[in-house]
């Protein structure tokens, strides 16, 4: 008798790499890291005001009618229209961080395209609970005694009440 396959929780990149590696290579990105740590590649105030939309990667055969990857691609960057100057003036600075992040020299030039970034809208902190409502909760639960754990149930009630 063969024994069932054992289901182990797997990471949301597993799933992510397969449902979006299709769309990515259609634009020129080999994998998502660049387009996830862009912000890290090229620094926080560049990438406030930029993102990556795809590589163009030159198509080059040589005399055997094989293709030769022989010149560098071109990076194609969507800028916001009053940033579009400044990612100009830091394009030479932007080449190096993005070169060495690939490790070799795989971006030669960087084309930008004005449009609207696409950002995530942060989500607002929650109001913290009512502290009365809170002691009220914590004074109902004598029978816990550890008093950092009294508090915490007693937070979380309250933050339960409130929805």
């Amino acid at each position: 008798m063969s024994k069932p396959a054992r289901s182990f929780p797997r990471s949301l990149s597993e799933f992510l790499g397969a449902t979006l590696g299709g769309v990515l290579k259609e634009q020129g990105f080999a994998s998502t890291e660049i387009i996830a740590r862009w912000a890290d590649i090229v620094g926080a105030e560049i990438a406030a005001h930029s993102e990556p939309m795809k590589i163009n990667w030159p198509r080059v055969t040589n005399d055997t009618g094989d293709e030769a990857q022989s010149e560098p691609a071109t990076l194609v960057l969507r800028v916001e229209g009053p940033a579009a100057l400044e990612i100009q003036h830091l394009s030479a600075v932007i080449l190096e961080r993005v070169n060495r992040f690939f490790g070799w020299q795989a971006i030669g030039r960087i084309a930008l395209r004005q449009a609207p970034l696409h950002r995530q809208v942060p989500k607002k902190a929650p109001a913290p609970p009512d502290p009365a409502v809170t002691a009220r909760l914590a004074a109902a639960m004598p029978e816990v005694e550890d008093e950092a754990l009294r508090q915490a149930l007693a937070r979380l009630g309250a933050a339960i009440k409130r929805k």
